[in-house]
């Protein structure tokens, strides 16, 4: 069973996807779906001896096209719709433990383009308003498979963190006539105390707002909405400052930091000049053996608690200090 019911308290909608509660759970590394299928061994969800990127429809999604009809009538008070959309997963290397902050330069720029064409296939769909590319890494997110990977979701509204950030992108170009994020970029450049790495078409920084221990946000330099906006050598950049923010990443504690990668970029559907492409990382370690929870205040009234200031997030992941 899936669909999708509305929260009338929040005015926000929620997936039941009943099903996924049966999905693989960390099986062994000789039983991994994600790996390619080799003669005479377990088969995978790979049918091919080899790959270089893979993009396949999730096995368990929550939204599915067509949808499955809802399981509960929609009432006036509590409004139910079919769970329709796209769900799928990218596997990054044929590498069961090769991880982007492990993978080339090169290897990245060809996946900015799988997500690119993903982006622009599912958006160009008449009934998706959303393209949500995302990646959840490491057990203390809550993977439950190895093999490094991504997932799209192709979902047909725009969920609320991306609703809430085009509102205020839309609000403060209202009030300064100026966009929200490159006012944002201007002045980290002149603090200079936050960012973490640069080049010529990208900004990684720490925020001034930071929720997460060491969340990043990696802001395109140039005003546009989304990666099919990006020119060729905005997609060189945009690989080198992911692998270089990544590689920070796993140098801040020395294993691989458990993190969530969520690209934000601008709906499929209608006009939003105001809103400006980034990627919000959110790693969850606030040192090598404490994990940060979302308990009391922040899950119950939704105001985050940091233990440690942006500033020396930052200073931290730039390599500066221990």
């Amino acid at each position: 069973m899936s669909e999708l019911r509305w929260n009338p308290q929040l005015m926000q909608w929620v997936i039941v996807a009943t099903h996924r509660q049966h999905r693989t759970f960390k099986p062994p590394k000789e039983f991994c779906p994600l790996c390619p299928t080799k003669p005479g061994a377990f088969p995978t969800e790979i049918p091919a001896e080899d790959y270089e990127i893979v993009v396949f429809e999730n096995k368990f999604p929550s939204l599915k096209t067509p949808p499955p009809q809802p399981d509960v009538e929609s009432s006036d008070l509590y409004p139910v719709l079919p769970a329709e959309g796209f769900c799928e997963v990218i596997c990054y290397s044929p590498d069961h433990y090769l991880t982007l902050g492990e993978a080339t330069v090169e290897h990245i720029h060809n996946l900015i383009q799988v997500w690119t064409d993903r982006y622009r296939e599912l958006g160009s769909k008449p009934d998706i308003e959303y393209v949500y590319i995302f990646e959840n890494r490491g057990e203390a997110v809550g993977v439950t498979l190895h093999h490094p990977h991504g997932q799209i979701y192709a979902l047909p509204f725009i969920p609320p963190i991306p609703k809430q950030e085009l509102a205020a992108a839309k609000q403060h170009y209202a009030e300064n006539g100026t966009c929200l994020y490159c006012d944002i970029l201007k002045r980290e450049h002149l603090d200079q105390v936050r960012i973490v790495c640069d080049n010529a078409s990208f900004t990684a920084l720490v925020p001034f707002y930071a929720r997460f221990p060491y969340e990043v946000h990696v802001i395109a330099k140039r005003h546009i909405g989304s990666l099919a906006d990006l020119a060729e050598e905005e997609r060189a950049d945009l690989a080198a400052i992911l692998k270089a923010l990544i590689t920070r990443y796993d140098q801040l504690f020395g294993f691989s930091l458990p993190y969530i990668m969520a690209l934000h970029q601008r709906p499929t559907k209608g006009d939003y000049p105001e809103y400006h492409f980034h990627f919000e990382f959110y790693p969850f370690n606030r040192t090598g053996t404490k994990l940060k929870y979302l308990a009391g205040v922040e899950s119950g009234a939704g105001t985050f608690i940091t233990d440690m200031s942006p500033e020396e997030q930052a200073e931290r992941l730039r390599g500066a200090k221990k």
